[in-house]
């Protein structure tokens, strides 16, 4: 049997809140950015849902449409050989001169849907309104978008409007080309809840089909929603006029996401304030399913499933996507296309499965409501200067040719499967969140992660385990990276499919006079390292340093500038960086700069807070300049790049330039700490055995995808205090302690 077919979108969204438009193609830069398209046909899609919007093409009126952005677009898409599902209207309520209960807006759509069908009569398949009950609720009944309706008679108009516009524009386009074909989509869930609630369960359930319901003819007088459409404003010649003139779709669009799936709860105290909300007649927590221990989520495919039996239509997933790590984006998509292929085996009409969000999306987190730049990487990811291409890809280039796929971050479980999903019950009592499951399957292949001891080794670690992926810490006796019998027997033992190097030789002031050990911990070990990599096929990441440069330049350093390290360590570190590459060009080698966290106490942030709660004297210099670099933002995008594929030099470390007085200070300053005793020096005044380069500021040319230092700060800040206070630390407590931290005493990397 032939696999299911592999689909694309982009995200492109075009709503309004109040008089600002959010338009996601001019944010992702597609509008102007016509390669993106040979990039999607390299992933060997066969169609591409694909925006033709109305507020683009015909803003000020339909009187004087601008087809040339249009024009040049679906005629390489031609070229390429990928069929474009038009899209005429995504979440948007229409151009400024209509709405989406305003009564011309249905005939408006049919007016310029006809225009794009006699403008191009080749086009086959269209998806006039995408998701319409999703839009008319965040349209009509939440406020959250234009026109901000806030009651069941805007919800309910907003809504026939669209599915109108649907049939009129589809009966316009089919005057054209008879053949045209129509894609409906909807945000495809559903809702549990407590016995109490199980009428609002039931209602919520009933709705989520209303667009196809009502586009099949189905609502008539014994339609579970009848009395409550036609209470709300609808005639009963309205939606009669659908139940003798219907419009079944040609391919039911399921749109699925982890948050598709809710659960009712009146017992408030067991839920966080924000998940609160009202009917009218009961109070009750609304959250997501796949949080809440005792409540089995429905899952895809029994969504397909229960769709398939419902209209026994063709279906394809239209949208397949989530914001999270790069190994669960994969699993994610992974997971729809196994149930999907499934279904089309038990002979379910499954057509495809859509890669959404090609190019990624901004600020959903907020609904789309407010433009803070919350970017979520979809299959390519946007942080550079052009599209990167993620792990996605070459899953997807395999899927779309043999429709199997095989990686070892697969082999584990998503988080919506693993235990520590859960923070809620289904009963009256709250609990928190379990234990995170161990993950080191005998069965998986691990990544080895060098430098048991060290900050970076043990993050590492942790977040693996978050993250689900297997994983082994080893010690310096479990692997020794400076000797090749000890490198060769641990991955015969362990048999990794990647290595993370964090040990290495870490006293900056030491090394210059214990030099012969730091050049062999430091050099010899990451390439021995490289060598077992690259006859095992095995990746590599490891870690090297700012003190490669010599602090001469200005501004802040990119990859493409060249070291010039002024002291043992930054020499041991550059010369690793070259044999490592040297022998394996595909490892990736990480250059960063001072670490912070709150894992443990050992960085400078937590030794400067300390002394300022105590009262003591805290001395930092005043003339060197750094790019802190807060651990789990580093442990994360580094994981994400290995899996990427990712290769050569990057560097990685938090966006902004600091002094190290100045970060001492910013730090007190978000714990809201007053009358800090700070003394600012210059570095030649700490009599340091080992050159500091005044100027070691990092930042990258390949991609932007570190937060800022402000932002890690205040994550990290609120974690510290917190540990103090649960440490019962107080001034009094803390003036016995040192009076002095000098911080310049190990490297930036504090590694094993």
């Amino acid at each position: 049997m032939e696999h299911i077919s592999l689909w694309g979108g982009i995200e492109c969204s075009h709503n309004r809140v109040g008089d600002q438009y959010f338009d996601q193609i001019s944010r992702n830069g597609h509008l102007s950015r016509i390669s993106d398209l040979d990039l999607f046909a390299e992933l060997g899609i066969k169609k591409l849902r694909y925006p033709i919007l109305w507020e683009h093409i015909a803003p000020q009126s339909l009187d004087n449409p601008d087809w040339r952005w249009t024009d040049e677009r679906l005629s390489r898409l031609k070229e390429l050989n990928i069929e474009p599902i038009a899209g005429l209207v995504h979440h948007g309520s229409g151009p400024a001169y209509t709405s989406l209960v305003d009564p011309n807006f249905a005939e408006g759509l049919a007016i310029f849907a006809g225009k794009v069908a006699e403008r191009y009569p080749w086009l086959e398949y269209y998806t006039p309104v995408n998701e319409p009950v999703t839009t008319a609720r965040f349209s009509g009944l939440y406020g959250f978008w234009y026109p901000h309706g806030k009651s069941d008679a805007q919800f309910v108009r907003a809504l026939y409007n669209q599915l109108q516009g649907t049939r009129l524009a589809m009966k316009a386009i089919r005057q054209v080309n008879p053949s045209a074909k129509l894609v409906q989509t909807e945000d495809l869930g559903y809702t549990q809840s407590t016995p109490l609630l199980a009428y609002q369960a039931n209602f919520d359930n009933a709705r989520r089909w209303l667009s196809f319901d009502i586009l099949c003819g189905k609502v008539t007088p014994d339609h579970f929603l009848w009395q409550y459409l036609t209470a709300s404003g609808l005639t009963e010649a309205e939606l009669s006029s659908f139940v003798d003139d219907p419009l079944p779709p040609d391919i039911m669009g399921i749109n699925h996401y982890i948050t598709s799936e809710r659960y009712l709860d009146e017992h408030l105290i067991a839920y966080p304030l924000h998940t609160h909300g009202s009917n009218g007649k009961h109070r009750f927590a609304d959250v997501e399913t796949v949080r809440v221990l005792g409540v089995d989520r429905i899952g895809i495919k029994g969504l397909l499933q229960e769709t398939w039996e419902r209209y026994n239509l063709p279906i394809s997933v239209t949208e397949a996507h989530i914001c999270c790590t790069r190994e669960e984006q994969m699993r994610w998509f992974k997971y729809i296309w196994d149930a999907a292929d499934a279904l089309k085996a038990e002979g379910v009409k499954i057509e495809a499965v859509t890669a959404w969000a090609l190019l990624g999306s901004f600020d959903w987190d907020s609904l789309l409501t407010q433009q803070r730049n919350h970017y979520e990487n979809g299959v390519f990811d946007l942080r550079g200067e052009k599209p990167r291409p993620t792990a996605m890809v070459e899953m997807l280039r395999n899927l779309a040719q043999t429709g199997k796929y095989y990686h070892p971050v697969l082999e584990s479980k998503g988080w919506w499967d693993r235990e520590e999903r859960y923070e809620y019950k289904h009963k009256k009592v709250y609990i928190s969140r379990p234990k995170h499951q161990m993950v080191n399957h005998k069965n998986i292949a691990p990544v080895l992660i060098t430098g048991q001891t060290g900050t970076l080794g043990r993050a590492f670690a942790r977040i693996c385990k978050n993250r689900g992926l297997a994983y082994q810490l080893l010690s310096r006796q479990d692997l020794d990276i400076s000797d090749a019998q000890s490198v060769a027997r641990a991955i015969a033992t362990y048999k990794p499919w990647a290595i993370i190097n964090t040990a290495g030789y870490v006293r900056v002031d030491e090394a210059e006079s214990d030099s012969d050990r730091c050049y062999c911990e430091n050099s010899d070990g990451p390439a021995i390292l490289a060598e077992k990599c690259k006859a095992h096929n095995i990746k590599l990441l490891t870690f090297s340093s700012d003190l490669v440069f010599d602090g001469e330049k200005t501004g802040a350093y990119t990859e493409e500038d060249l070291p010039a390290p002024r002291n043992v360590y930054g020499s041991s570190k550059f010369l690793a960086e070259q044999k490592v590459l040297q022998i394996l060009p595909m490892a990736l080698v990480v250059r960063t700069s001072a670490f912070f966290g709150i894992w443990d106490k050992h960085n400078f942030i937590y030794h400067a807070l300390h002394a300022f709660v105590s009262g003591n004297v805290f001395t930092a210099a005043k003339d060197v300049a750094i790019t802190p670099t807060y651990v789990p933002d580093l442990v994360n995008v580094a994981l994400d790049l290995l899996i990427d594929d990712a290769q050569g030099i990057w560097h990685l470390a938090n966006k902004g330039v600091y002094t190290w007085a100045e970060l001492a200070r910013q730090a007190a300053a978000i714990a809201k700490l007053d009358n800090i005793n700070l003394q600012e020096i210059n570095v030649a005044e700490m009599h340091l055995p080992a050159y500091r380069p005044l100027n070691t500021a990092l930042t990258s040319i390949k991609a932007d995808l570190m937060p800022t230092v402000e932002d890690a700060l205040y994550r990290c800040v609120q974690e510290i205090m917190m540990q103090m206070q649960q440490e019962n630390i107080n001034a009094e407590k803390l003036k016995e302690a040192e009076n002095n931290i000098n911080i310049f005493r190990t490297s930036s990397t504090g590694t094993d």
